[in-house]
């Protein structure tokens, strides 16, 4: 479970209950156009959302942090630019916050304010985004 914020909204993702039968199926075209066009659009509006891990959201909580819409879109775009320059894992200061990001999955992995990152090392972190 996380949060995914999508044009600077957060929307909360829940449990997914999955029914597997053992029943043999046919699939057919129509399925199979609409499973594309859902795979499709969510590849193109990948670039306007990224994902809260429920770690960093307890982080963020504790250290009394929230974000507003816009604050999201400059994360959102800071994720935009480390995704243009092929990074992975990256450290994203915003404000006071070093945001300790997973480009490659779009997720926010956790939050460390200012005040509690001194004297820290980040480890297997191949970028910074200063925004």
């Amino acid at each position: 479970m996380g949060y995914r914020v999508i044009n600077g909204k957060i929307q909360f993702l829940g449990q997914f209950d999955c029914n597997y039968s053992n029943n043999k199926t046919k699939i057919t075209q129509n399925t199979d156009k609409n499973n594309f066009s859902n795979v499709l659009k969510k590849e193109i509006n990948k670039e306007n959302s990224f994902v809260i891990s429920n770690h960093a959201l307890d982080r963020l909580r504790e250290r009394n942090v929230s974000f507003n819409q816009n604050d999201m879109k400059n994360i959102n775009n800071a994720i935009n630019k480390a995704v243009n320059k092929n990074c992975k894992e990256s450290v994203i200061l915003y404000k006071d916050i070093a945001l300790v990001t997973s480009i490659k999955n779009r997720t926010i992995i956790t939050a460390v304010n200012k005040n509690e990152g001194k004297d820290n090392v980040f480890t297997n972190i191949d970028s910074l985004v200063i925004i």
